[in-house]
């Protein structure tokens, strides 16, 4: 029987030291009912990391609670749920959320979003381990495991008076910090073979689209690496996915920071020093034509790249942008540098 480890879906396959210490404390924690608070970025898979306890001791329910969702009149009803007419339009009992996940898991997607008012609530439940609907006077009873999540700093938050304390020492009594994937990057190509294999056709990736997709720091995490890798396969016949294949913004992000390394490389070895100034016939060179002079000479040694130019010339590149049009010079650039 494989361990509950080697049972981790997709978001936690890898051999990153981080990824197989979280593996291995799932699987300490798993068995247990104690609350657990997940923090990581969005797309990191919290909700991933929610199941995989669930799944290590499968009782009951498990209940995912979008506290983001809950505003408004009607967020305590969907919560604690709401005898009939209790209020307008309240035409039947309705079981809320936590009573639906009775003897099971209550899972509360990004907990930092949770009103202030819902928090106090929520509190007295893990207090007192019961909870009254909307418009009744009976107390339920209940036995569940709460596991919360949130992309958000809640010693912050607290500090800001914008979450309760005494309900994040309830919630933070075993906490998992998730790695964003800019920081396992070596996971990546497992990770890729496994959406791949989730694909009908069958698909594979050049070495230099799989090099430009380890080079991207994906701040959407997994979920923006899935996407990605979706979307290649959509609109590719296969059964080769090339570098052309990538979104434009992770091209780009390639692109630009080849130009910027050949750039360093250039000021590193000295590049070739300025042509002469021309002198007009008063035997003075103005101040603009040693500026436009230098702005031609950085665009080409670099071969028209302009992220690589302003870097040369030790200036923003929205400023070195506002310089070519300032002195109407149009040089024609390589195609990953138009627009």
């Amino acid at each position: 029987m494989k361990s509950i480890a080697e049972q981790i879906p997709t978001g936690f396959l890898g051999r990153s030291p981080r990824i197989v210490q979280l593996r291995a404390q799932i699987e300490k924690i798993g068995m247990g009912r104690t609350p657990v608070l997940i923090q990581g970025e969005s797309g990191t898979g919290k909700e991933v990391v929610a199941r995989s306890l669930f799944n290590a001791s499968p009782q009951g329910q498990f209940v995912p609670i979008d506290c983001g969702s809950m505003v408004g009149p009607l967020m305590e009803s969907e919560l604690f749920g709401h005898t009939r007419h209790a209020f307008t339009g309240a035409g039947d009992n309705k079981r809320g959320l936590l009573e639906l996940a009775n003897g099971g898991t209550a899972f509360f997607d990004e907990i930092g979003d949770l009103a202030l008012e819902l928090q106090v609530k929520l509190l007295r439940v893990l207090q007192e381990r019961e909870f009254r609907p909307v418009g009744s006077l009976q107390r339920i009873r209940i036995d569940v495991r709460v596991v919360a999540a949130t992309h958000r700093d809640l010693e912050r938050e607290v500090a800001a008076g914008r979450f309760r304390e005494d309900l994040f020492h309830r919630l933070n009594v075993i906490r998992l910090k998730l790695p964003p994937l800019r920081e396992r990057k070596e996971d990546i190509p497992l990770l890729i073979e496994r959406f791949l294999e989730q694909i009908p056709s069958r698909f594979s990736i050049v070495n230099e689209a799989m090099d430009a997709i380890l080079r991207y720091d994906w701040p959407g995490n997994i979920r923006e690496l899935k996407n990605c890798i979706d979307r290649m396969t959509a609109l590719n016949s296969g059964p080769l996915l090339h570098f052309t294949d990538l979104p434009s913004n992770v091209i780009y992000h390639v692109r630009a920071g080849t130009g910027t390394e050949a750039a360093a490389a250039a000021v590193g070895a000295r590049a070739m020093p300025l042509p002469p100034p021309v002198v007009s016939c008063k035997g003075i060179v103005t101040m603009q034509e040693l500026e436009r002079q230098a702005i031609e000479h950085a665009l080409q040694q670099t071969l028209g790249d302009r992220t690589a130019a302003a870097m040369l010339l030790g200036i923003g590149r929205t400023t070195l942008y506002r310089k070519l049009k300032e002195y109407n010079l149009t040089p024609v650039l390589p195609q990953h540098d138009r627009f």
